[in-house]
């Protein structure tokens, strides 16, 4: 009985020993991130960053850049990259390889907000109102930094959702040179009395593309995102793609991801 017992304790050894040699573990390199120090903003700023698979191995091909607002890898930036990857395997082929710049949030409600006169939304977002330094940093400072650091080609896209939403119609609406594609996603246009979507549309160059999309978000969130459409319609139609989806089945929390899929698959990126 000892000798059995024995040789079924070296038996157990021998395979955990084995077991133990055989397994490795190594970080799953996916993207990286760039920390720096932000003169409009005035603090420390990161950004996620992924490099399409050929990236280094193609020395001499440039790329768009895909700019994600709430873009930290605990927000969007992961499952938003993913796509990218995905939309770029051979058998589908439906996005060019593209960068996609996560820029991570330090607080999403100045950063994405104009002033506001609306005494809720003062109350409810007390930080409110750094939109127009927020912009600035990305004109002046994020996008000269990237183009820079990677293989840019001058094509860039622009993806919001919510206030980040909210922040991407301001941007096409007033900046509107600043990007060449806009994915907006439930924006959040009710801000400030809905004052945006009573401000004129007369953008001096156009976009190549805007796509809107809005869930089963209710009665106002539902309207707002039509009429942001509505209201472009008339300077874009027939001169820029223009996309308007909305997900039934879908509501705030999760349309964000299936959006962004349609958009890649509905605009022709150039």
């Amino acid at each position: 009985m000892n000798s059995v017992l024995l040789f079924l304790i070296c038996v157990l050894s021998c395979s955990l020993a084995y077991a133990k040699s055989e397994v490795h573990s190594a970080p799953l390199e996916f993207a990286h991130t760039l920390t720096f120090n932000s003169q409009i903003l005035k603090q420390n700023r990161s950004v996620n960053v992924y490099l399409p698979a050929e990236y280094q191995k193609n020395t001499q091909q440039t790329y768009p850049v895909i700019y994600l607002l709430d873009g930290s890898k605990d927000e969007d930036f992961i499952h938003i990259a993913g796509l990218v990857q995905f939309a770029n395997f051979p058998w589908l082929n439906f996005l060019p390889p593209s960068i996609v710049v996560g820029i991570s949030n330090q607080d999403r409600k100045r950063d994405f907000t104009t002033q506001s006169n609306n005494a809720l939304d003062k109350r409810d977002l007390p930080t409110h109102g750094g939109a127009k330094s927020f912009i600035a940093f990305l004109e002046n400072e994020l996008r000269p930094m990237i183009d820079k650091r990677y293989r840019t080609n001058q094509s860039d896209t622009l993806i919001g959702q919510s206030l980040g939403g909210l922040l991407a119609s301001e941007i096409l609406f007033h900046h509107t040179s600043l990007f060449d594609h806009y994915v907006i996603v439930s924006p959040s246009l009710w801000w400030n009395n809905e004052s945006l979507l009573a401000s004129k549309f007369a953008p001096t160059s156009l976009p190549k593309s805007v796509y809107i999309a809005v869930g089963k978000e209710g009665d106002v969130m539902e309207r707002v995102a039509k009429q942001l459409h509505d209201k472009i319609a008339t300077q874009l139609k027939g001169k820029s793609q223009l996309h308007f989806r909305y997900f039934e089945e879908l509501d705030h929390g999760d349309t964000l991801h299936l959006a962004v899929y349609d958009a890649f698959k509905q605009v022709e990126y150039k």
